[in-house]
């Protein structure tokens, strides 16, 4: 088993690890959904908010990238399943058959998105998120939207000058109230709060990696 083999592996047992704590401590996701984060970041207004009106839950991370926007967004443009990967447990995310194989270089021919495009997350589950509106180098809103939940990912660059930038990732849902929803929810919920933290993460070090080449 190869080096990077065993890295994914370590990683995605820490993540699980994460996860757990964060299933059998309940108060700790209140901290987990503000992860990286300001107080002036979560409550400010961003693109797709007003697609979830009625929110019942949702977080807002942060990370501040040593890289220009224009070169953090193309790792946004590639993420779904069979694209770019999500940059975050893979080891994890395949246990549960997504068969996700995160890029660590960017490609050219999927940097391109537009309005209604898919955006998978599982090989056989369909692709929920399709995009809802795109501003190149600047936000990118996903949409989920079914009978029983409605709900917005998105992604927003905020440069800080030409060498900084700020990547703020939102989560925002509300579903049907019903015993299935509720425990679909009570699990995903700590699950996407580590996953997403991971992704940021996993941005900021291939960013990084290929402005300082």
């Amino acid at each position: 088993m190869g080096s990077s083999k065993l890295k994914d592996i370590g990683e995605g047992i820490v993540g699980a690890a994460a996860i757990t704590v964060i299933v059998i401590m309940p108060i700790l996701r209140s901290r987990y959904a503000k992860w990286g984060s300001t107080d002036a970041e979560v409550q400010r207004s961003l693109p797709g908010d007003d697609l979830v009106p009625h929110l019942k839950g949702g977080y807002t991370h942060a990370v501040t990238i040593l890289a220009s926007a224009d070169k953090v967004w193309p790792w946004l443009v590639q993420i779904g399943q069979g694209r770019g990967g999500f940059y975050s447990y893979d080891w994890l995310e395949n246990l549960a058959g997504c068969d996700i194989h995160s890029m660590d270089t960017i490609m050219p021919e999927l940097q391109y998105l537009e309005i209604g495009d898919s955006v998978p997350m599982h090989p056989k589950m369909g692709s929920p998120y399709k995009v809802n509106s795109i501003e190149a180098g600047r936000a990118l809103v996903l949409l989920l939207r079914d009978k029983t939940q409605v709900g917005s990912w998105v992604f927003f660059l905020e440069e800080l000058d030409e060498w900084t930038t700020r990547l703020v990732s939102r989560s925002r849902n509300d579903w049907n109230r019903s015993l299935t929803n509720a425990l679909v929810f009570g699990i995903f919920g700590p699950i996407s709060l580590v996953m997403d933290r991971k992704m940021l993460l996993g941005i900021k070090q291939r960013a990084e990696a290929a402005t300082s080449n």
